[in-house]
C-alpha cells in the first residue's frame, strides 16, 4: 500500500524532484506506467525505488486498494505516454482517483510529484545518496567553475 519513486537518469541529476513513480498493491507488487501502452509489473522501469509513501488502505472509499490499482493500470495500458502531460505520475494519480483515496478524486501529476518530494521517505541511506549525490556534484562543479571565472 504505497507510492514509490526512483530517480530518472540525467533529469533527476539537475532536478531532484523529478523522477519516476509507481504504486504498490496489497501484496507488494509494483506497477508503473513504463511507456506507451505499457504497465510495468514487479519492478520500476528506472530501477529500484529510492523513496516511498506508505498509505492506508482503509482510506479508500470508492474501491478497495487493489481495485483502484487494477482500474488505473487498465486505463493506462491503453494510453500513449507523454513525458510532460500524461506520465507515470498521472498513472499513480488515476489509481488513487479510482479508489477514491482519502475521499478525493482530484489527484493529478503535480500533486503526486510534490507529495513524494516533500513527504516521501528514503528506503535507506544509499537511496538518499543515489538521489542527491549527482545533483550535489553538479552544483559543486558549477560553484567551483564560477569562483575561478569560467562561468
Amino acid at each position: 500500500y504505497c507510492i514509490v519513486w526512483s530517480p530518472l537518469p540525467v533529469i533527476s541529476w539537475f532536478f531532484p524532484f523529478i523522477g519516476h513513480t509507481g504504486i504498490g498493491s496489497s501484496n507488494g507488487m509494483l506497477y508503473d506506467f513504463a511507456g506507451p501502452y505499457s504497465i510495468g509489473v514487479g519492478r520500476l522501469a528506472f530501477g529500484a525505488p529510492t523513496r516511498y509513501i506508505q498509505l492506508d488502505p482503509a482510506k479508500c472509499y470508492l474501491k478497495d486498494w487493489d481495485g483502484g490499482v487494477e482500474e488505473g493500470c487498465s486505463i493506462y495500458s491503453g494510453r500513449m505516454h507523454n513525458l510532460c502531460c500524461d506520465n507515470c505520475h498521472s498513472h499513480v494519480a488515476q489509481c488513487l482517483n479510482s479508489m477514491g483515496y482519502g475521499k478525493s478524486t482530484h489527484y493529478e501529476m503535480i500533486r503526486i510529484c510534490f507529495w513524494v518530494f516533500f513527504q516521501g521517505k528514503f528506503v535507506n541511506t544509499g537511496a538518499f545518496v543515489k538521489t542527491y549525490l549527482p545533483f550535489c556534484m553538479i552544483v559543486l562543479i558549477f560553484v567551483i567553475l564560477s569562483s575561478i571565472g569560467y562561468i
